[in-house]
């Protein structure tokens, strides 16, 4: 029995070991925009939203289909006193079509016994009469209807919901990336100013050797003492601003369950890793013609006068005389019944309605507000496009610059490194002063800071211009696959 418990310890501990260790080395690795992006995308409270008013509106295209489903209706009576003594049943099935506003029916219905010569109607062959009939309409409801409109409308209700959907997880990309990028440039620039400190406590121990063996007079531990005060106070606002940043990112980066989690510390690229990044595409000429037919609010725009223009040709379509044309046969089956040979045979009826709307207010009340909704929306989709077009050419100018400015400041680090190596060489050698290691060592310092600054405002700019053109690769968008009913 031990045996079989020391055996069976041993399965759990090479079942359980193996996952941890997965877990633990899943936790070390740096955090990369793709991981991030790819949480926001599944779990950001605004994106799952835009997806239900999506799923609602598909519901919507449903209901609205529902308006050509195939009805069945039956009625029926039996007099069970009086003089008469004539019994009726009867159903019909009627299906609605698209063309023409067109509707077939079917009818079926059988009789017995007399009926009074003003529902001498009832009268069938003992085997009852079937009818199969279609109506049209020539003039009004001809090209458009309620049914059609409220499916048209439907359908083009979901397709904007499909790119609400699709500026929802834009947007909310590409303030990721934001986040992540701030994160990471706090964060090295954290690193930064703390080993500026820790330079300075390593220098404080070495003078405190050199004053002791009077090498140096005491005046240069006050001066680090000083340094090393006035550099934590950096690392202190660093930490603050990192944290903060952490915060931000936190909104965007969610578990399985959909929380915010804290981005650990442990996870932050390092230079190596950032440098090893795909570095932000060069700009090229800008496709605005093509830019503008992909942005979502344009698109939602044009949609929209679309609905406009198909609820003005619903309102124009009231106004038209209704000449609706309906086509029947009937056919009696089994002996002659009650009504005598009358009701035998076969008949053909072709017949028609007509009538005429003569004041016609509400319909004319309806074209005018269509038409001033349509116009509005031409109006604002005019507007956005222009707002669009000088948001992208100011985007392209910013990454163009801030490109540029990250390439000089990647010069400048490389440029004040070398100044403060020298001057430590100088420094030990004993052809300097303490003064001038530590103006060379914060130059570099802040060399870097401006270095990993010019790297997030390039990547954030180039996360603007990739949310400005629609690039769903880049934003970490799958292409939504959507079905529409």
């Amino acid at each position: 029995m031990r045996a079989l418990l020391l055996l069976f310890g041993l399965l759990l501990a090479q079942a359980a070991f193996p996952r941890e260790g997965t877990a633990q080395g899943a936790a070390r690795q740096p955090l990369l925009p793709e991981e991030v992006l790819a949480a926001s995308e599944r779990h950001f409270p605004a994106i799952l939203k835009a997806l239900a008013e999506r799923q609602a509106a598909a519901g919507k295209v449903t209901e609205s289909l529902g308006a050509f489903d195939l009805v069945f209706s039956a009625d029926g009576f039996d007099r069970m006193a009086g003089f008469y003594d004539g019994t009726a049943l009867g159903g019909k099935v009627v299906k609605p079509l698209r063309p023409l506003g067109a509707q077939i029916y079917g009818d079926y219905s059988i009789s017995n016994g007399d009926f009074p010569i003003y529902e001498d109607e009832y009268y069938t062959n003992n085997g009852g009469t079937a009818k199969l009939g279609v109506l049209f309409s020539l003039l009004r409801d001809r090209d458009i209807d309620r049914r059609r409109f409220g499916e048209i409308d439907a359908r083009l209700a979901l397709e904007q919901a499909d790119l609400e959907v699709m500026l929802t997880k834009v947007g909310v990309q590409q303030r990721a990336l934001n986040a992540y990028w701030r994160w990471v440039a706090e964060g090295r620039q954290l690193a930064v100013y703390e080993n500026l400190v820790a330079i300075a406590l390593d220098r404080e121990q070495a003078l405190e050797r050199e004053i002791s063996s009077g090498r140096r007079a005491e005046i240069f531990l006050t001066e680090n003492r000083q340094n090393i005060t006035r550099r934590q106070t950096l690392a202190t606002a660093a930490r603050r601003d990192f944290l903060v940043a952490a915060n931000n990112l936190a909104f965007y980066l969610r578990d399985e369950d959909g929380l915010p989690l804290d981005p650990p510390s442990a996870r932050l690229p390092s230079a190596e890793v950032l440098s090893s990044l795909p570095a932000p595409a060069a700009p090229e000429a800008l496709d605005m013609a093509g830019t503008l037919e992909r942005r979502p609010e344009l698109r939602i725009l044009r949609t929209g006068a679309e609905r406009a223009q198909q609820k003005l040709a619903l309102s124009e379509n009231e106004l038209q005389p209704r000449l609706d044309l309906n086509m029947e046969l009937a056919e009696g089956f089994g002996t002659l019944g009650e009504g005598g040979a009358s009701r035998d045979g076969t008949d053909a009826v072709v017949g028609f309605t007509f009538s005429v709307p003569l004041e016609r207010r509400q319909a004319k009340g309806r074209i005018t507000q269509a038409r001033a909704r349509l116009e509005s929306l031409r109006q604002e989709q005019r507007r956005v496009e222009d707002q669009v077009e000088i948001e992208l050419r100011n985007i392209l100018l910013e990454l163009d610059i801030a490109q540029q400015l990250m390439a000089l400041a990647q010069q400048d680090v490389e440029l004040s490194e070398k100044m403060r190596q020298a001057e430590i060489r100088r420094f030990e050698q004993g052809a300097s002063d303490f003064f001038l290691v530590n103006i060379r060592e914060e130059t570099a310092a802040n060399a870097r800071i401006a270095f990993f600054t010019a790297l997030q405002r390039t990547r954030t700019a180039q996360a603007n211009f990739d949310a400005a053109t629609v690039n769903l690769q880049r934003l970490g968008i799958g292409e939504a696959a959507t079905e529409s009913p």
